[in-house]
């Protein structure tokens, strides 16, 4: 067997026949000898075969590819550069997944090259002003998510559900909900009672939290801003707040006025 030369592209191959078209379609194992003359032909090294048999163009129940994917994954230093296929039909019969799939392996900085297809790359205008169309499509599609998402926290803080964001020093989420967290509640309670007992500044309390060896909420240095936050925010008086919106709950007053 040849040596590869050092400048050889490395490659991975895929091939992919369905059980009901294998007239039309061949079988696997002539794909492969097609891939490896392919191959052999345009100076490429195949480094790995990825096969899926008797399976649909579509992306459910694909093994093969998706282990072709988790492999390119674990290319350490971008050895491979290319996926062939026999023809590109074999990677999928809709457009829209075909360009779905060349966009990922572009991501990755893959080629995908077709045996029996000589242009795929992205200067072909009508593939190019598909894609910028996807790109579109998945922008709308993203923002239609984050549409969703937002509506529905908003819908759940109206509630008085916990909305997601930021946590308050004195509580904890569980189950997707706040609760007080008794531990950091009386870093809190002894954070108030220096302030309106004691008098002291929000300095002086900074000061007396970092000798005294009290963390933060994520356990950093306590400072006057840190302080002076927590003095003001309503959650400890019941007052819970999601963007705008602000409703009373009972069971997270962890002051008394």
């Amino acid at each position: 067997m040849e040596k590869p030369q050092k400048n050889t592209l490395k490659v991975v191959a895929y091939c992919r026949v369905s059980t009901d078209n294998q007239k039309e379609e061949g079988t696997i194992e002539l794909q492969r000898q097609a891939l490896k003359e392919y191959a052999k032909t345009h100076g490429y090294e195949v480094v790995n075969f990825f096969e899926d048999e008797g399976v649909s163009g579509g992306l459910e129940a694909r093994p093969a590819l998706a282990s072709l994917f988790d492999f390119l994954e674990a290319d350490e230093g971008r050895q491979i550069g290319a996926v062939i296929v026999w023809k590109l039909d074999r990677l999928a019969r809709d457009l829209y997944i075909q360009e779905h799939l060349i966009r990922k392996l572009e991501l990755m900085g893959k080629r995908l090259i077709s045996s029996k297809e000589a242009d795929l790359d992205s200067t072909d205008p009508m593939r190019k002003a598909f894609r910028q169309f996807m790109g579109i499509v998945s922008e709308l599609e993203k923002a239609f998510i984050t549409m969703r998402l937002s509506g529905g926290r908003i819908q759940k803080a109206k509630k008085g559900g916990y909305a997601g964001g930021g946590v308050a020093l004195g509580y904890q989420p569980k189950d997707k909900e706040l609760q007080l967290d008794e531990q950091e509640a009386s870093v809190v309670k002894t954070i108030f009672t220096l302030r309106r007992k004691k008098r002291l500044s929000i300095n002086e309390i900074a000061r007396f939290l970092r000798e005294e060896g009290y963390q933060t909420k994520r356990g950093g240095n306590w400072y006057a801003s840190t302080v002076s936050y927590i003095l003001k925010n309503p959650i400890y008086m019941g007052l819970y707040g999601y963007k705008d919106i602000e409703v009373k709950r009972s069971d997270l007053v962890l002051l008394t006025t």
